[in-house]
């Protein structure tokens, strides 16, 4: 069974900012796939499914962004799914706006929803999908990453999700490995 995990934050307030890219590129997959995310469970809303034979559960974590782990543990320890069988997808203000990152392993860096999820996990090996939201020079990141997109850049962000789409649905048949190699463009 696969896991897609798209970080964000509950809440109106949070609705179509720069921190819910994760929230965003699984409900852009729901659309792809004409489902929703239909049940509770472990604090996330999730659709458990099958697609081309393989099972799989797409999650948005309803814990907060700083700690998505705990939900993402829970479902990974009740459903038996393996570290290299989840697919974790959040915003990323080093990647820019319209490209998309992915990575078999490595640190949260500076994504705390990531770090969450590494910490209870206990390993570094997650395959990760980075959304480019763009840096600002700005003295409060915060607010830059819980602001939304200006106009000139909703399409290419919306590019960024339907790429992130193709890849999520990719990882459903093939390992990490194979999937950045068809989709992280240099």
């Amino acid at each position: 069974m696969k896991l897609i995990v798209g970080l964000g934050n509950p809440g109106n307030e949070y609705v179509n900012t720069r921190h819910n890219a994760g929230f965003l590129a699984i409900d852009r997959i729901c659309d792809t796939l004409g489902i929703s995310l239909n049940k509770l469970k472990f604090k996330g809303e999730y659709y458990q499914g099958i697609k081309d034979g393989v099972k799989f559960i797409l999650l948005k974590p309803q814990t907060y962004m700083n700690l998505s782990g705990e939900c993402v543990i829970k479902f990974a320890e009740y459903f038996d799914i393996v570290d290299e069988d989840i697919l974790v997808i959040y915003d990323d203000m080093d990647t820019d706006i319209g490209k998309i990152r992915l990575r078999a392993s490595g640190s949260g860096g500076g994504q705390n929803g990531m770090k969450n999820i590494i910490q209870h996990l206990g390993t570094k090996d997650i395959p990760r999908l980075r959304i480019g939201i763009g840096k600002k020079s700005i003295p409060n990141m915060k607010d830059f990453v819980l602001s939304k997109f200006r106009e000139e850049e909703i399409k290419p962000f919306s590019d960024a999700l339907d790429q992130a789409t193709q890849a999520s649905l990719y990882f459903l048949d093939n390992p990490i490995d194979k999937v950045m190699n068809k989709y992280n463009v240099k």
